[in-house]
């Protein structure tokens, strides 16, 4: 009696899996992940769609890989930055530094997150996207509110406000940001925190 045979994943070097999911996200990113067909990332990959299923089992599992690399990475650098004991300022610069250095290395990834992350999150798979927004929103807040009470920003300064403009503003550069430009993250988030900073910091 014939049988049909099924597919299997074969593992493929981390380097090569890192371009099909480099090329994966920039797919995403442009197109939007519902409008993007696996057949179109195995175009730009180069291979035929079939052979892609060797490597992922779904264009979900993909953005899946994606955005957790790009979390996880964010989220090693934001700890380290929050157990530094830093004082409000210096936390917010340094929080800043890092949120640009991860635009650097995962620019598609933000901005497939942006677009895309209020409604992937009613999906279990990625309901740790809500998680991680709880706990941004908390780490940012927290910086603020420490910066009021310690006398390092203003009295006056509406801390909700601030973190709703200090995200946006930050995590939009995704949409024009290319890596390789004139200026390295580290510049954009100095020449950012010297027209941030000088709006929230008290005046002497």
């Amino acid at each position: 009696m014939p049988t049909t045979k099924k597919k299997t994943q074969v593992t493929a070097s981390p380097e090569r899996r890192r371009e099909l999911l480099d090329t994966a996200a920039e797919v995403f990113a442009a197109q939007g992940y519902n409008a993007t067909t696996v057949r179109r990332i195995a175009d730009e990959a180069g291979m035929l769609a079939g052979s892609l299923y060797y490597h992922f089992d779904s264009k979900e599992s993909m953005l899946d890989e994606i955005l957790s690399t790009f979390l996880t990475e964010l989220w090693d650098g934001y700890d380290a930055v929050l157990a530094a004991d830093l004082g409000p300022r210096e936390t917010i610069e340094a929080l800043v530094t890092e949120s640009f250095r991860e635009i650097d290395r995962h620019r598609a990834a933000v901005a497939i997150y942006q677009k895309e992350a209020r409604h992937l999150t009613d999906q279990p798979r990625f309901h740790y996207l809500a998680d991680s927004q709880v706990r941004f929103e908390k780490a940012w807040l927290g910086t603020l509110e420490r910066g009021v009470r310690s006398g390092a920003f203003r009295a006056d300064l509406d801390v909700r406000l601030t973190y709703r403009f200090v995200r946006d503003t930050v995590w939009v550069a995704a949409s024009w940001y290319r890596p390789g430009g004139q200026h390295s993250p580290e510049e954009i988030a100095r020449q950012y925190l010297s027209m941030v900073l000088d709006g929230i910091a008290v005046r002497t």
